[in-house]
This record gives C-alpha cells, sequence and structure tokens, in this order.
C-alpha cells in the first residue's frame, strides 16, 4: 500500500512539474513579444534610423552648398543679329583680367565674327575670334588690348566653324589688370555696342 501511495505522490508531482514548466515556458514567450513590440513603438530606437534616412541632414547640407548663378555682368545686341553676353570678368593674380560670356546668333545667316579680330596684322591669323576685343578704363583714359603669345595667336576663344545660326557659343578673351582699385571697365568688340562691367577679384 505504500509503495502505491509512493507512486501516486510521485505521478502527482511530476505533472505538477511539468505543468509549471509549460506555464512559465509560455510567459517567457510572450513576455520576448511583448519586448519586441515595445521597442518597435520606443521613439528611441526609431531616432537612429531617421539620423540614417538623412531628411533633416540632406537638406541642411542642400542649403549650405552654394548655388549655381546665372548673373548677367551685362548683354548687348548688335551686327548681324549678334547677342554677346558678358558673365563674368575676374581680375586673377597674375597680373590680368579674363572676361567670358556667350555669343548667340539670332539671324538666319551664319556668323563668321569676320571683324572681331581686329585690324592689326599680328591679328590676322586669329579670324574667326575676339582677338580684337578690348577693356577701356573710362576714368584712366586707357584701353586694354587681349594678351596675345609671340606668334601672335590672342588669349582668347577662337569659334572654329564659325556661330550657325540659333547656336550660342562660350567665349573669354585675357586682358592686362588696370591698376588695383580699378573695376568700372567697358568691354568693346567689333561694332558691337560698348558693354559696361565690373571687375571681381579670383579666389
Amino acid at each position: 500500500m505504500k509503495l502505491r501511495r509512493t507512486r501516486k505522490t510521485r505521478r502527482a508531482l511530476t505533472a505538477v512539474a511539468i505543468t509549471t514548466g509549460l506555464v512559465l515556458v509560455v510567459v517567457g514567450c510572450g513576455g520576448g513579444d511583448g519586448g519586441d513590440d515595445d521597442s518597435k513603438k520606443n521613439p528611441s530606437s526609431e531616432a537612429p534610423k531617421d539620423g540614417q534616412s538623412g531628411g533633416g541632414g540632406e537638406e541642411s547640407q542642400q542649403d549650405d552648398q552654394p548655388q549655381s548663378s546665372d548673373e548677367v555682368l551685362a548683354e548687348v545686341k548688335g551686327e548681324e543679329s549678334i547677342t554677346l553676353t558678358v558673365k563674368s570678368a575676374i581680375r586673377d593674380e597674375g597680373g590680368f583680367v579674363t572676361v567670358s560670356g556667350t555669343v548667340t546668333n539670332n539671324g538666319s545667316r551664319f556668323f563668321a565674327a569676320a571683324n572681331w579680330r581686329g585690324e592689326e596684322r599680328e591679328l590676322n591669323k586669329n579670324g574667326s575670334s575676339v582677338a580684337g576685343a578690348n577693356l577701356v578704363d573710362g576714368k584712366g583714359k586707357k584701353r586694354y588690348l587681349v594678351l596675345r603669345d609671340t606668334s601672335g595667336r590672342c588669349l582668347c576663344t577662337k569659334f572654329t566653324g564659325g556661330v550657325k545660326p540659333g547656336q550660342t557659343s562660350d567665349w573669354y578673351a585675357q586682358f592686362p589688370a588696370p591698376p588695383e582699385g580699378t573695376t568700372e571697365m567697358t568691354f568693346q568688340v567689333g561694332a558691337m555696342p560698348p558693354a559696361p562691367i565690373e571687375l571681381s577679384e579670383g579666389e
């Protein structure tokens, strides 16, 4: 009789232990699910994701970046339906000024810039160019011609093939720099009207 009671008691204890273990396992699993949900709902855990997305950071970087400028210093219209635009006139440390811009052919004929190369013999090799351009210092009463090398080639743009109707071409020309403090100049080439410009210092 005692042996049977002992076996029944052991079976009962075993059943209780198994039941208790199962309950603990279920509670543990449930706690893990709840923890994951809490971490997903926690704003602090979402903050790094927002930082990685770079929503605010990219905007601040874009604001700090310099924006491209289409500033025009001067624009004149003249011979053969040509529009000459000056976009920059920069004084460089080397003692010269670089003037640049665009030329647009608004006419119906091919533009060869024949009379833009100047009247000097030395400039005859610079056809279809702005070799004949000059900068005029009205206050100092002095004119500056386009720089050229020992072979007479100008330090300027040559419109190879000319400028076709409806076409816009970039150009540049380099001149000796006027005295420090002189900023107001006039650019002129060929029969185009004078274009008042202001010099800026190079970086």
